[in-house]
C-alpha cells in the first residue's frame, strides 16, 4: 500500500493532466479550475484514507474529530472508503451532515441573538435555487473529487498487485534441517 506522501505526489503529478482533459471537456476556464480544486480536496483532504489515522485525517487539523465515528465504523479499503463512486458519496454525504448541522446551530443562534429571522423554508429554497442554478459547477467539483480519490485508489490497488506478483514470482527459502544432538543423561 502506498504511503500518504506517495499518494500526495501523486495527486500533484496527476495535475496537470487533469487540467488538459478538464479543459478539453469543459471549455471553460473557472470550470477546470473547479474541476481541479474537487481532484486537489480529493487527493489531500477528502480521500479514502480517512478511515484511518493518516495524513488526510491528520489535515483536518482541530476538526478531525468529526471523523471519528467514520473510522469507526468503516473498515479500512473496504468498498465503502475506497470504492470507486461510493466511496467518495460516503464521505461527501458524511461531511454534509456536520455541515447541516453546523449550518442548523449557526442559524438557530443567530435567530436566537435576533441577528437574523432566517427560515428553514428560505433556507431550503435558497439552496435549490444554488444548486439547480449552478449544477455545472457542483457538478465538476463532484468530478474532480471522484478524480482525486481515483488516483488514490488506483495507486493502492496497483500497489498491492505489485506486492502480489512479487509474493509469487519470489522464490521460497528451503528451509534446512537441524541435525539433532543427542546429549546423554547420565
Amino acid at each position: 500500500m502506498s504511503s500518504g506522501r506517495t499518494h500526495d505526489r501523486i495527486t500533484l503529478w496527476a495535475l496537470p493532466l487533469v487540467v488538459l482533459v478538464a479543459f478539453q471537456v469543459t471549455l471553460s476556464g473557472w470550470l477546470t479550475a473547479v474541476v481541479c480544486l474537487g481532484f486537489m480536496l480529493g487527493g489531500w483532504v477528502l480521500g479514502p484514507d480517512l478511515d484511518i489515522h493518516s495524513v488526510q485525517y491528520k489535515r483536518w487539523g482541530w476538526l478531525r474529530w468529526i471523523w471519528l465515528p467514520y473510522r469507526g465504523r468503516i473498515r479500512h479499503r473496504s468498498r465503502w472508503s475506497h470504492g470507486p463512486l461510493i466511496g467518495t458519496a460516503v464521505r461527501v454525504l458524511y461531511l454534509s451532515l456536520w455541515l447541516s448541522l453546523g449550518g442548523i446551530i449557526a442559524v438557530d443562534l443567530l435567530n436566537s441573538a435576533q441577528r437574523t429571522a432566517l427560515s428553514w423554508g428560505d433556507l431550503a429554497g435558497g439552496l435549490r435555487w444554488v444548486l439547480v442554478t449552478y449544477w455545472p459547477w457542483w457538478l465538476a467539483l463532484v468530478v474532480g473529487l471522484e478524480l482525486g480519490a481515483l488516483s488514490h485508489y488506483v495507486a493502492d490497488w496497483l500497489s498491492s498487485a505489485a506486492k502480489k506478483k512479487r509474493r509469487k514470482t519470489r522464490p521460497k527459502p528451503k528451509l534446512k534441517r537441524r541435525a539433532s544432538r543427542s546429549v546423554k543423561r547420565r
